[in-house]
């Protein structure tokens, strides 16, 4: 059987097509792949959730400032995660609680725990305990980590379902630097509220000491706040990031390249 010469050039054509058609589709797989081990995992197991933008930091009408170890940066957020450290993590086998003082402790000095300043500035409509200024009994809010809209009732089952979390957790600020901190200064990282969001128990259970790179909050529209306040606090008390948590963060904040630091200023 002979082949004329333009049959040959038309077969091989097609076999070259066939081949750029194959390398798309290997190219379009792997980038598939990269995104799933990148953000896509992350994106796949969360259900859509859409809430604030932001959190309360600060009321000078009843709040004293706590006194960082250094200023927080102005300008904007990527600018200051880019001023941080790149180191990996610290041992955590010698962890401790109380390394940060006191849990809840009246470190402003206004007359109030901690617990009971955040739960006031975070919810609306608060109620207090009869006879008391401080100690919050009942309060309304947007959580801003879901999204939800949560009514705060005093008592241990709503102590657990409404907690004050630590926008960079203790554990988490432990191994990236926390250690190298005055004793005062750790307390101040555990009591300042720009490092303290009244949220979801179960939410904040999950997050753990968890850093950027390991949770987010399933409310997309406050991650850019809240990639923004852990950048701050980070750089108002001297602690570095890791690499992979760079990474994630500089991924959140593609999407909001002006977000600017947060201070209680």
């Amino acid at each position: 059987m002979t082949v004329s010469w333009s049959a040959y050039r038309r077969a091989r054509r097609r076999s070259g097509q066939a081949w750029a058609v194959l390398a798309v589709a290997a190219v379009s797989v792997l980038a598939a792949l990269f995104w799933f081990f990148t953000d896509g995992q992350f994106a796949a197991a969360e259900p859509a959730a859409s809430g604030p933008t932001e959190a309360p930091v600060f009321d000078p009408a009843w709040m004293k400032p706590v006194v960082p170890v250094h200023p927080v940066p102005g300008g904007t957020a990527i600018a200051a995660l880019d001023g941080l450290a790149v180191k990996g993590r610290a041992a955590k086998d010698n962890y401790n609680r109380e390394a940060f003082g006191q849990a809840w402790k009246d470190v402003d000095r206004n007359g109030c725990d901690t617990r009971n300043d955040i739960l006031r500035r975070d919810l609306a409509g608060v109620l207090f305990v009869e006879g008391s200024k401080c100690r919050v009994a009942a309060g309304s809010f947007q959580e801003p980590y879901t999204g939800q809209f949560v009514d705060f009732q005093r008592g241990s089952e709503s102590s657990r379902a409404v907690q004050i979390d630590h926008v960079v957790a203790l554990g988490d600020a432990w191994q990236k630097g926390a250690q190298g901190l005055t004793a005062a200064q750790r307390q101040g990282l555990a009591n300042d509220p720009l490092n303290l969001i009244a949220a979801d128990g179960p939410a904040n259970q999950q997050k753990s000491a968890g850093d950027a790179a390991t949770w987010l909050p399933k409310n997309k529209s406050i991650r850019c706040h809240y990639v923004a306040r852990q950048i701050s606090v980070k750089a108002a008390y001297g602690l570095w990031v890791t690499e992979a948590e760079k990474d994630a963060m500089e991924r959140v904040l593609g999407s909001c390249p002006e977000q600017r630091t947060v201070s209680a200023n």
